[in-house]
């Protein structure tokens, strides 16, 4: 496994990275659906949907395909879109859960004085609650979620703003992700990027999109960044 000696930051991608949260989404989706008079979802079809944000999220399944229907009404988008962040809000997050390893190795990057964001597409709204939640708030100094500026991933935009914040060359930082939209991200912003094979890349293995380096289990990013020194 290769080792990278001179990361000074990390940023994250959320959903499919940190957390298991496509019960939660996929239960909002449903509900959707549902009060709108249309067949529900599944669990296997939003977990490949997911990762641009919400909103492509519900095109997908008002299209109940990968590919959102380019005659889909707007303002029927619209509609499912709020009454999807209802759902999801109600919901409570109750059925997601860190994935294994991921606070005790959170906590190891905190304690060796390496700063960390999150840099999702899930809307901003959500983020705080979900990372207070799992008790992993205190570990990142900047949280970046879907529109918080007028890019998203696989625009490295907040990619580029946070090496220009923290005032880091771009090999100084590593991004971590479950989908291409991370690795075209962080290859966009020229910054290291791992991708994890546990998550949610719309059905493809994430090694397709040629991440530095692939790993199966979030403890492993221990071997992967060299800490201390």
């Amino acid at each position: 496994m290769s080792a990278l000696s001179d990361i000074r930051f990390i940023a994250f991608d959320l959903d499919g990275t940190l957390l298991d949260s496509v019960p939660d989404l996929a239960d909002a989706a449903d509900k959707t659906m549902q009060a709108l008079g249309r067949p529900g979802v599944t669990v296997e079809q939003v977990t490949t949907w997911i990762g641009n944000g919400a909103d492509i999220l519900i095109g997908r399944a008002l299209s109940r395909s990968l590919e959102v229907d380019p005659d889909l009404d707007p303002a029927l988008h619209r509609e499912a879109r709020q009454l999807f962040d209802r759902f999801y809000a109600e919901g409570g997050h109750q059925k997601s859960a860190l994935y294994p390893g991921v606070k005790a190795t959170l906590a190891a990057f905190h304690q060796a004085g390496i700063p960390m964001a999150i840099v999702t597409n899930k809307p901003a709204q959500f983020v705080p609650h979900l990372l207070e939640e799992h008790d992993i708030a205190q570990y990142f100094v900047d949280v970046i979620g879907g529109d918080t500026f007028p890019l998203k991933k696989p625009d490295p935009f907040a990619l580029n703003w946070l090496l220009d914040k923290h005032q880091l060359r771009a090999e100084q930082m590593l991004m971590v992700g479950d989908s291409r939209n991370d690795i075209l991200a962080a290859k966009a912003a020229a910054c290291y990027v791992v991708g994890l094979t546990y998550g949610y890349n719309y059905g493809q293995p994430i090694s397709a999109s040629e991440p530095d380096i692939v790993l199966d289990h979030f403890s492993q990013l221990t071997e992967v960044v060299t800490l201390g020194s």
